[in-house]
């Protein structure tokens, strides 16, 4: 089988290089058309020109494809509008959103400035929230749409030094899992892409010989998947280096403690309370009602 994307448009946040230029080449050469967006700014976020965004289109459109370059910032309301409008009247729909712009202030929490989790959390977050919005209802009424939002490890494990950038990132996760229940009727499908890959906002991690193991086209094949026609929706596929696994948040099986519990009886119990033996995912909240009503049904333990 080999995915292809003729007929529709995609549009590529923070396109310009990394992961969102491979990310645009990639559906470029499976037949889709491509607004390839990108600020331009530096790592943590300063600075713009669409200078990077032109050459991925010249890249493109070199290869006998279709692309066209926009500059805005995901983060400026009207920037997003008009990144919408300047699509629909090139193209005349959007199909698909690859939500991957995003910016580094790394530092511990300590250290960290307020404004520097605002920045990270309103292009990451709201970076990806504004552009969603501005696409919904065109998806909605074509009765298709496809949406990709990025998350990290960072987000899902936690990682020293990126309290602002993984609580963005885990966000994103939470977003789409209310996301993909309420675009499940009109057939948009929600999904989330945990990238490992040498990029800008990497590059001075890791040493030489990793960075070539993890370039961002390894990562590519995952974000093509989840927005293809036959994609599932509200997973979340970690993907590097040519490795691919899919992650969950589970609940244990917990226990019935009774109304008569207190911090006593729930720290005697915590070895059963933390078994994850069997544990569950759950796809919406109602489930995780729904399974506490069922230790309802279990006999109290006796504290």
């Amino acid at each position: 089988m080999t995915i292809r994307f003729d007929g529709k448009v995609v549009i590529v946040t923070g396109a310009g290089g990394g992961l969102g230029r491979s990310h645009a080449l990639d559906f470029a050469r499976r037949g889709a058309t491509v607004v390839v967006n990108d600020l331009g700014g530096a790592v943590d976020g300063s600075g713009g020109g669409s200078e990077a965004a032109q050459k991925v289109v010249a890249e493109i459109t070199a290869a006998g494809g279709t692309a066209i370059a926009n500059g805005a910032s995901v983060t400026d309301d009207a920037g997003v509008a008009h990144l919408v409008k300047q699509t629909t009247d090139a193209f005349g729909r959007i199909d698909i959103l690859i939500a991957n712009a995003g910016i580094l202030r790394d530092k511990s929490f300590a250290k960290m400035e307020i404004k520097d989790f605002e920045a990270v959390m309103a292009v990451h977050v709201m970076g990806t929230v504004k552009p969603a919005k501005a696409v919904w209802q065109i998806m909605r009424d074509q009765q298709y749409g496809r949406i990709v939002v990025t998350t990290s490890s960072t987000g899902l494990y936690g990682n020293f030094g990126q309290t602002n950038y993984g609580c963005a990132k885990l966000g994103l996760v939470g977003f789409m899992n209310t996301l993909k229940l309420e675009g499940a009727k009109d057939n948009i499908k929600v999904n989330a892409i945990c990238p490992v890959a040498a990029t800008r906002m990497t590059e001075n991690l890791m040493p030489p010989e990793m960075l070539e193991a993890l370039k961002p086209e390894f990562v590519t094949p995952a974000v093509v998947f989840l927005a293809s026609e036959d994609a599932p929706t509200g997973v979340i596929i970690s993907a590097g280096a040519g490795v691919f696994s899919s992650s969950q948040i589970v609940e244990s099986r917990g226990i019935n403690l009774g109304h008569n519990a207190n911090a006593d009886t729930v720290a005697e119990n915590w070895a059963k309370i933390s078994d994850f033996t069997g544990a569950k995912h759950f796809t919406m909240g109602g489930e995780h009602s729904a399974h506490i009503f069922e230790r309802l049904q279990d006999a109290p333990v006796a504290g």
